[in-house]
């Protein structure tokens, strides 16, 4: 029992890594202002970038990559530790190393979970592109480079963060299911692959209506672009 407990505590901390609000912390620090308010009302570092300006995009954009990589490696630590202490002995029948990729799997499905419903913004946030990258990169650097390769292409060609994120995680999945990874890991990116696109909902009815704001766009323009 004490296990199961412990191996809750280490998914929670997992969704707090996630619940840091670095753009609504950024919104409040630098013009005192709630970024969910603003913009398209997400905390990610697109509106950041709409709303503060360029350098506070790109400091969330570390910090939201950041608590992705962090969970990972959080979790690649904390459980093999549990094994090592008397009073958390797991049950006999489970094995640490066959047990080791599923709690990661689930610990990365905690970020994304806790950047997107943060606990600190009422449950709301961003939409765990940013976060999953990390998660990526931390998980599978190859996968991760792919994935951010695909985004830096089509942000260039349609600059469009919405589009680019989407087809970042279609790239992150395809790589995942052609590459020898462990079958949580290939869950892990698909499940959350679809989890980022599930978010960007209300941006593809902007892609699919041609309303959806591009990167350099005037606020006027973005704004109305959200709104349409």
């Amino acid at each position: 029992m004490v296990f199961w407990i412990a191996s809750t505590a280490g998914l929670a901390t997992a969704y707090l890594f996630g619940s840091i609000p670095a753009g609504y912390l950024a919104g409040k620090l630098l013009r005192g202002i709630d970024i969910r308010e603003h913009g398209s009302r997400s905390t990610g570092a697109t509106n950041v970038l709409r709303t503060l300006g360029k350098w506070p995009a790109l400091a969330v954009l570390l910090v939201d990559v950041l608590k992705g990589a962090a969970a990972i490696a959080f979790a690649r630590w904390f459980y093999p530790w549990l094994g090592t202490l008397p009073s958390v002995t797991p049950p006999t029948a489970i094995d640490l190393q066959t047990l080791l990729p599923w709690a990661v799997c689930l610990a990365g499905l905690a970020v994304l979970l806790g950047h997107s419903r943060s606990i600190w913004l009422n449950f709301t946030g961003g939409k765990s592109a940013a976060a999953g990258l990390g998660v990526l990169l931390a998980l599978s650097w190859p996968v991760g480079l792919g994935a951010a390769a695909a985004f830096g292409v089509v942000l260039a060609v349609s600059r469009m963060v919405s589009l680019g994120s989407m087809l970042a995680a279609l790239t992150a999945i395809a790589l995942v299911c052609t590459m020898e990874q462990p079958m949580p890991y290939r869950l892990l990116v698909i499940a959350g692959g679809l989890y980022v696109i599930a978010r960007h909902r209300a941006n593809i009815q902007r892609l699919l209506a041609g309303t959806e704001p591009r990167v350099g766009s005037s606020a006027h323009e973005s704004k109305a672009a959200s709104q349409g």
